[in-house]
């Protein structure tokens, strides 16, 4: 595989085979991967996701078994730090991508991210805002059903797909571990560097989320992983943690 790649197009895996072979497939069969990898880190060591690459990737998708950290941020950080191309995609392993998002232009050393198409099909959410809720920093807001032409600037967006120029990658807290406390913190981390958050209109991706069929969320559900990761990131940002501990109560205690 050169390494003189335009896109790397990473995903972090754990117990979703299925879902990692679609995501793939329709990557392979919907998009110009020329000049792209697709890079999937098995976080939990699956020989069936393994065996699967190994087989079908041809030169266009690489394996990385990876279980050294159990964590969403951790396997992130792995991808990137393997990937060869000057831009970054990073999605979740159960994401559709509209064609043409590979076409647009990563501009500097920002952030970018794109509307969120709703199963429906004719409804967008366009970006988080900064509100404390269901154990999350983030809600969304309204949806809309028509884009902007162009794109615009917003706190956050799901990190469940992001694009950046891979030499301006900043990284996700090395001490997260488990599930949650990536979206917000990221972008915040952005921002203190001077840079910017972007909602493109032409990045549009569809998610498959739990509770529209899955039967549950692969990577261990644990809240004192998630509660531990907001602090650090939050104590690494600056940022005061007493809404952490007004939100989560009781089980912020002594964390």
């Amino acid at each position: 595989m050169s390494d003189n790649l335009k896109w790397s197009i990473v995903m972090p895996s754990y117990d979703n085979f299925t879902e990692v072979y679609f995501t793939v497939q329709a990557l392979r069969m919907y998009h110009n991967l020329k000049d792209c990898e697709i890079i999937v880190v098995d976080n939990q060591g699956n020989d069936s996701l393994a065996n699967y690459i190994k087989k079908n990737g041809s030169t266009v998708v690489r394996y990385d078994r990876y279980t050294e950290i159990t964590g969403v941020s951790a396997a992130k950080n792995r991808a990137i730090d393997i990937a060869k191309g000057e831009f970054i995609l990073c999605i979740d392993s159960h994401i559709l991508v509209k064609p043409g998002t590979l076409d647009v232009e990563i501009i500097g050393d920002d952030l970018y991210q794109g509307p969120l198409l709703h199963s429906i099909g004719t409804k967008y959410a366009c970006e988080w805002l900064p509100q404390w809720r269901a154990r999350m920093w983030g809600i969304w807001a309204p949806a809309v059903s028509v884009l902007p032409e162009e794109k615009w600037e917003i706190w956050a967006q799901g990190a469940g797909f992001f694009a950046c120029r891979r030499s301006s990658w900043l990284g996700f807290n090395p001490g997260f571990r488990g599930f949650g406390g990536e979206t917000g913190y990221i972008q915040e981390k952005y921002r203190k560097a001077g840079r910017k958050v972007w909602c493109h209109p032409k990045m549009v991706w569809q998610h498959l989320f739990y509770n529209e069929g899955r039967n549950k969320i692969p990577y261990p559900m644990i809240s004192a992983d998630r509660i531990k990761n907001y602090l650090l990131g939050f104590k690494e940002l600056g940022l005061d943690t007493t809404p952490i501990y007004e939100h989560f109560g009781e089980a912020a205690k002594g964390l």
